[in-house]
Order: C-alpha cells, then structure tokens, then sequence
C-alpha cells in the first residue's frame, strides 16, 4: 500500500488583527425622540466627558445616525450599553 501524498497547504498572509485582540465598543444610535441636550447630558453623567466632548458625540449621533461613546471589554461594553438604555437611549455594543 501506498503512502497517502500530503500537499502543501498555503496559508495566507494576514495583517488583520485577530478578533480577540479588537476591542469592544458601545454605540448610540440616533432616534426621533431624545432632545439633542438630553443626549448630551446623559454623556456627561455616565461617562464623566466634558461638556464640550458630550456635545461633539451628540452631532454625530445627530449628524452621522451614530457614535461611538465608550470602547473596551466586551462585559464592560454590555455594561454602558445597559446603562444607555436605563436613560432610554438606543445603544448597541459591537467589536471595533
């Protein structure tokens, strides 16, 4: 009986980061019933930014229908995300 032929398999090569390398981050989405002060206020609070960054994340989620507000550990992420919706915002968490 004949030895099986083994062929080379060629693996690509990737720069991409592996997933559990990526961190997690939590995203607001906009919607039509927030007022636009509220949403600001809410990023103070929870987050602690300053005026100044709560308001520039608040014209993204205004201008570009999303933002990203907080990244790191996915149980972290989930945790915001939670918190977000206490204060009846829509968020999401996903890997960056």
């Amino acid at each position: 009986m004949a030895a099986p032929q083994v062929t080379p398999v060629e693996t690509p090569d990737t720069t991409e980061v592996p997933a559990t390398d990526r961190p997690w981050v939590t995203i607001v989405w906009n919607d039509p019933v927030n007022l636009m002060s509220y949403v600001t206020w809410v990023f103070q609070k929870l987050f602690g930014y300053s005026r100044e960054k709560a308001e520039r994340l608040m014209l993204d989620v205004h201008h570009k229908g999303k933002a990203i507000v907080s990244s790191g550990a996915r149980e972290r992420m989930e945790h915001d995300a939670s918190r977000l919706h206490a204060y009846g915002l829509w968020a999401t968490v996903d890997q960056s």
